[in-house]
């Protein structure tokens, strides 16, 4: 008996011996699993990986995001497929970064990098556990996960793998999103999905998959080798892609979701998380690019499509073959050649030019961000101002350096020479006519390519102003291709479209010699291969910097709908029934007037905006300052006054300046003086100066006028409400005034040059004037009356510092009243357009001979045809409105005599 009892006392102790050194061994816990990292186990690997993460460029601006998101709920990374690359590159990156790293990964192990001991652990654990209750212990069940993710780890899961589905479906294993809507039901601090990718390569997923493709991998899932020769040999090219987190608990609450069972819950969450890593690898890749010869297919057999080449060939009564070989042809000729080689070949012959030309690109880098983000949504209609044939390769440039699929742009069919033509196809360009007048087949062709772009997702660049400006100022809408975009849309070629104001402005244009030939009247050189070759000559100069800012996407369902009232139902935000994220496109079609409206408000919605983020260089200010100076003479310290002037404006309506301007304004502005004087625009009185100083004067020469006047205009935007509010305190002609007493100029005006200048539908003329009127108090031009409200006297100052505003648009003035002297003499049908515009050019060259205009840049091309349409638009045609032509004569020419500055 005392022997047994010897044995149950040995054999406790040791057993209690081997627990407490089994305990110890396990640090006292019994909670070691797989699924967690503790970090690498290996010294030499750790070193091997960081050497290998640390070349892939994480952008800062990622960061943002995820910034003590932890302190607000739980996170958990969501990445498409399992990956343990993902995991540890997050894991050590985000470590780095100070942000939430990744250390629990659901449905993964990390046995292969840790530490031996920690293995030991491991498996110590779960044979512990196995002897106690005949199974292994799951992290799941045994609320593990629950624990750390509460203590405030962060966890990682993958949404699809074959096996991890087999696994739940037929197995019954536990789903770690039904998991976690579980646990989220159970708490109160929400957990946060942030889905996340690593885009290994920015080309396309092709619709016919390479050898390449086959062995090692695709686009959407690359291979092991591929990504290691992706971090060999273009690691700057890797795209690390993070969206908004997404809160479980908000999702939860959504109506559609909130009566759903676990399961279902389960699913519809899955579903949209895969969504929004689709979308973010599409806003990267793009589309799936599909050879040019399945386009034409789809395009040219579609059912809508067949029906109209047969009512078309019949009403035309030729055979329904011949319709489609136009057809065929049409297509030929407008369609794209997407080619990713071409590309590639761009980025580097670009990389070299733009090196060589410019100075640097100024890129607004938090509204390229926006801009990437909302192409998740819905395809982008990138809409850039135009002043420079160099705006479409610029844009292309920028996106495909930024890890943003090159756009289709929409190109002139000027520039579809050889061999431009066929090159510029390859980087997406496709082109149009510039009228579709009497081509009714070509015009059904181009919309029909136009909605096959939209439906494969592709994003579109378009210049709203149809052409490049000569002017400076951006030109009114034209709504011909904005047209065929809403009808696409309407057409249900994609839900909704997010056009983006984009603007590029330039120090100096490449073209400037060629815009004041057709300033001046001179015909438009074609473009062809002779002048692609004399372009080398642009290689020895340098151009300044190049300046681009990127607006608030504008979504045209949304717009439709506040600005058209119809019967619909709106637009769900949090709409996740099945494959639609956004909710469907609403049920309803536009009709011809409605059609009409919008594009023509959307078309000044667009000009306004890009005028809103307009950059103002020191060299539109210093334009401004050397035209708006008496007799053609001035000196340096009247100079430096005058920007002081305009820029207290500018700071006052808080428009962006440049960065040369930001850091040293007196700098800057002294630089652009010596550039306009090696340029040749001004010239020194006493050519034997040895230094430009305050007493040093200048003398502007008559023929550089018309191409100051073009830099003047990058940035009259923002001057001319106070132009018209400083006309129109002069018009009262009075130092006492009240700000009733300017509306009916300032509405004059306003209506009169719409033509030249947009202008906000949603803010009044006398919002525009009480604006700006605070914005002179503030200069001291004027200051308000202590005993009368809304009542201001002028400065003694104020009177000179208003001219400078006035004089602004003098060469508007002196153009139409021009344009008004000849249909005073002209019957109506005596010319044509084009005939017409020669006789009022001629005729203001002899005013100006004769000084009735004192102005060059007032004998401008571009003012005397918007002229002609203003005028045409308040009912004059010619000599046949003599009673309408007095009558705005006797308008305009005491509003010259305020304007001028120039006037002897």
């Amino acid at each position: 008996m005392k022997f047994v009892t010897h044995l149950i006392h040995t054999i406790t102790r040791v057993n209690d011996s081997l627990i407490n050194r089994i305990s110890t061994f396990l640090d006292r816990r019994n909670d070691h699993f797989s699924c967690f990292y503790p970090g690498m186990g290996s010294p030499v690997i750790a070193s091997i990986l960081e050497k290998v993460f640390s070349r892939i460029h994480f952008d800062p601006q990622r960061q943002k995001k995820l910034y003590r998101l932890n302190e607000q709920g739980m996170v958990v990374y969501s990445v498409k497929y399992k990956n343990l690359f993902e995991f540890l590159y997050l894991n050590w990156v985000m470590k780095k970064k100070g942000l939430p790293y990744p250390e629990i990964g659901m449905d993964m192990g990390f046995l292969p990098f840790i530490s031996l001991k920690q293995v030991a652990r491991i498996i110590a654990c779960q044979v512990v556990y196995f002897f106690h209750h005949f199974k292994f212990k799951d992290p799941f069940y045994s609320e593990y996960i629950t624990t750390e993710l509460s203590k405030g780890r962060t966890g990682f899961l993958y949404l699809v793998e074959s096996d991890a589905f087999y696994q739940r479906f037929v197995k019954s294993k536990p789903d770690p999103l039904h998991y976690l809507i579980t646990l989220q039901k159970n708490s109160e601090r929400p957990i946060f999905f942030v889905p996340h990718t690593i885009v290994f390569s920015s080309k396309p997923v092709r619709s016919i998959p390479t050898l390449f493709d086959i062995f090692l991998g695709s686009n959407e899932k690359p291979g092991k080798l591929r990504r290691l020769v992706a971090l060999i040999k273009r690691p700057e090219k890797i795209s690390i892609e993070i969206s908004d987190p997404v809160n479980l608990k908000t999702f939860l609450a959504d109506p559609t979701i909130s009566e759903l069972e676990t399961q279902f819950q389960a699913h519809f969450l899955r579903n949209h998380l895969l969504d929004i890593l689709n979308r973010q690898k599409r806003c990267v890749t793009g589309p799936v690019l599909k050879t040019r010869d399945e386009l034409f297919e789809d395009i040219l057999t579609g059912k809508a499509l067949q029906e109209f080449m047969k009512v078309h060939a019949k009403s035309k009564g030729e055979p329904l073959f011949k319709t489609r070989k136009r057809a065929t042809e049409y297509l030929e000729e407008i369609a794209a050649n997407y080619s990713l080689n071409t590309i590639y070949m761009f980025e580097r012959i670009l990389t070299w030019a733009f090196k060589h030309i410019f100075e640097g690109l100024v890129i607004d880098q938090d509204g390229l961000d926006r801009v990437k983000e909302a192409s998740q949504k819905a395809p982008l209609i990138l809409v850039p101002c135009h002043k420079s044939h160099l705006d479409y390769l610029l844009l292309s440039y920028v996106m495909f350096k930024k890890s943003m699929p090159c756009p289709h742009v929409a190109a002139g069919n000027n520039l579809s020479f050889w061999p431009l033509g066929p090159i510029f196809r390859g980087g997406g360009a496709f082109f149009l006519r510039r009228t579709f007048k009497g081509a009714v087949l070509y015009s059904r062709i181009f919309s029909a390519y136009i909605e096959k772009l939209l439906s494969e997702g592709f994003n579109l660049e378009c210049f709203i102003e149809g052409g490049r400006s000569r002017s400076g100022k951006l030109l009114s809408p034209r709504l011909g291709f904005l047209s065929i975009l809403v009808k696409a849309q309407q057409n249900r070629a994609c839900e909704d479209l997010l056009f983006v104001p984009i603007y590029v402005g330039y120090d100096r244009v490449l073209e400037e010699d060629s815009y004041l030939h057709e300033i001046e009247g001179g015909k438009k050189n074609p473009e062809n291969l002779s002048q692609l070759i004399k372009a080398r000559r642009f290689l020895k100069k340098k151009y300044g910097k190049v300046y681009i800012n990127f607006d608030e996407p504008i979504s045209l369902q949304r717009y439709i709908q506040e600005t058209i009232s119809l019967e619909t139902v709106p637009v769900k935000t949090h709409d996740y029934k099945e494959n639609s994220i956004q909710g469907k496109a609403p049920g309803f079609r536009l009709d011809e007037e409605n059609q009409r409206r919008i594009c023509q408000g959307m078309g000044y919605k667009l000009i306004n905006a890009i005028n809103s983020i307009a950059i103002v260089t020191p060299h539109g200010i210093m334009a401004n300052c050397v035209l708006n100076s008496p007799g053609n003479r001035f000196s340096y310290r009247d100079l430096m006054s005058r920007t002081e002037v305009y820029m207290g404006l500018l700071n006052f309506f808080g428009a962006e300046l440049s960065d040369t301007l930001t850091m040293d304004a007196d700098l800057a502005f002294h630089h652009v003086i010596h550039n306009f004087v090696a340029r040749k625009f001004i010239e020194l009185a006493d050519e034997s100066d040895p230094e430009i100083t305050d007493t040093t004067r200048f003398i502007v020469k008559d023929n550089k006028r018309p191409i100051l006047d073009y830099y003047k205009n990058n940035a009259i935007s923002f001057f001319v409400p106070a132009a018209y509010t400083a006309i129109s305190i002069l018009r009262t002609d009075t130092f006492q005034f009240s700000s009733q007493d300017l509306s009916a100029t300032y509405a004059f005006l306003q209506d009169f040059f719409v033509d030249e200048f947009s202008f906000d539908e949603e803010m009044s003329c006398q919002e525009h004037i009480d604006r700006c009127l605070k914005a002179f108090v503030e200069q001291g031009i004027m200051v308000p009356n202590p005993l009368m409200p809304d009542t201001y006297n002028i400065t003694s100052e104020g009177f000179r510092k208003l001219k400078l505003f006035s004089s602004l648009i003098n060469p508007f003035l002196e153009s139409y009243k021009v344009a008004l002297l000849f249909f005073e003499t002209h019957p109506a049908d005596k010319f044509d357009e084009k005939e017409r515009i020669k006789k009022i050019q001629a005729l203001g060259v002899k005013m100006y001979k004769r000084q009735d205009i004192v102005l060059k840049e007032s004998l401008s091309k571009i003012n005397y045809i918007n002229a002609c349409n203003c005028l045409s638009n308040k009912g004059i045609s010619g000599s046949e409105d003599l009673e309408l032509i007095k009558g705005y004569t006797k308008i305009i020419d005491p509003l010259l005599d305020l304007a001028a500055v120039n006037r002897p």
